[in-house]
């Protein structure tokens, strides 16, 4: 498994990111996991305090970190989101920005975190859809980063052109095969 490099939003510059990688990985029970690696002077980061692990909408005006994930072929896909507070959403789209809807978890994410003077670590472990279940998926692995003075920035493995737009195609760039024996 290899570390990708986030891309930040030219429109965005950020200005206490110093790096930004993340590693994804399939895993055989089709759970998606996620480790997002920030370089970042901690006192400069915007964190929410620390809350019980519950859906809640509206994460992304601060930092947060999402995945979106696609069926090879479809219109349709689901979006989530993961704070560093422990809140997280799921949500289902029929197509481009429509037809939005709460996804039912079986599970909640198991989101841990590992912080430190100079990183910011998210590991993010959820289930796929069922309808996502034993097919190939695209991913779209994305950030909004807060920084301590408000500066937002938005982080994504490839940008649209335009303004920010985490749900564009151009988004999902990364490929996860359907795993053999799910």
């Amino acid at each position: 498994m290899a570390k990708l490099s986030m891309k930040c939003h030219p429109d965005t510059p950020a200005e206490a990111v110093r790096d930004f990688t993340v590693e994804v990985e399939r895993r055989r029970d089709d759970q998606v996991w996620i480790r997002y690696t920030v370089e970042v002077p901690l006192d400069e980061l915007q964190l929410d305090e620390t809350l019980k692990p519950e859906r809640m909408d509206g994460l992304w005006k601060t930092t947060c970190f999402e995945a979106f994930v696609k069926p090879e072929g479809s219109a349709g896909y689901c979006e989530f989101n993961f704070a560093p507070s422990g809140a997280w959403a799921a949500y289902r789209f029929s197509g481009y920005r429509e037809g939005m809807d709460d996804l039912p978890m079986a599970s909640i994410p198991a989101l841990t975190k590992t912080v430190n003077e100079s990183h910011f670590v998210l590991e993010a472990l959820f289930a796929l859809a069922p309808e996502h279940s034993s097919t190939e998926v695209r991913l779209a692995v994305t950030a909004v980063i807060e920084e301590a003075n408000g500066t937002k920035s938005y982080w994504s493995l490839a940008h649209p052109h335009g303004s920010p737009d985490f749900h564009h195609p151009d988004c999902f760039t990364l490929s996860l095969p359907a795993r053999a024996g799910t």
